[in-house]
């Protein structure tokens, strides 16, 4: 290779015979041609990865609630969508337990959520309640009423949600109430507690 390459370099030179050409095509197409296939194969195998945006959007999500006070609420977003993190007080986990007669689905049978979180309380810890905020009607985002004298005597709790949108009651548990137009409770996003007041979600 290096003396046909001297040889093309220096004008005098001798010229190419038809077979030193041949080979020499044969290695500089070569050459191209591998040079070619690893710039297309680069950007071909980086389509397998996510992208940061969408490793954002859809991965999981930390969350603290160890500042969270009894009664509190907050919100974080995961995957575009709105996740409450609640610390219930003991008086609204025990009102839990009385309201089975008005609800649709006291056992969240017909619901969406982890099978731990089959329960009354609809958690993995009953203090800490972890569900995403969006309606089963339309999608609006329920919200969280502690002070309304009309819905805590209907539930017999001190608090519950309620849909702006078209009205649907929902328990401190997501449970939906009965003839409103939610059809089931709210979802509970899976999640996994990684200390005893952090959560991961998704």
């Amino acid at each position: 290779m290096s003396t046909l390459v001297t040889r093309i370099l220096h004008v005098d030179a001798e010229p190419l015979t038809d077979e030193e050409r041949r080979r020499l095509l044969r290695r500089v197409t070569g050459v191209v041609g591998g040079v070619g296939l690893i710039g297309a194969a680069v950007p071909f195998a980086e389509t397998f990865e996510p992208s940061a945006r969408d490793r954002a959007r859809g991965g999981p999500v930390d969350a603290e609630m160890a500042d969270l006070q009894p009664g509190q609420m907050r919100t974080v977003a995961w995957r575009g969508k709105p996740v409450w993190l609640m610390r219930r007080t003991p008086a609204m986990i025990e009102a839990l337990n009385r309201n089975d007669p008005l609800l649709v689905d006291p056992l969240s049978h017909d619901s969406v959520q982890p099978a731990a979180c089959v329960n009354p309380t609809r958690s993995l810890k009953p203090e800490f309640f972890v569900a995403l905020g969006v309606c089963t009607h339309l999608g609006c985002t329920p919200i969280l009423h502690l002070h309304d004298d009309q819905l805590n005597a209907q539930l017999d709790a001190p608090g519950g949600y309620i849909c702006p949108c078209h009205g649907s009651h929902f328990d401190l548990a997501g449970r939906v109430i009965k003839n409103v137009p939610a059809p089931r409770n709210l979802e509970i996003p899976d999640h996994r507690y990684t200390s005893a007041t952090a959560v991961r979600i998704g």
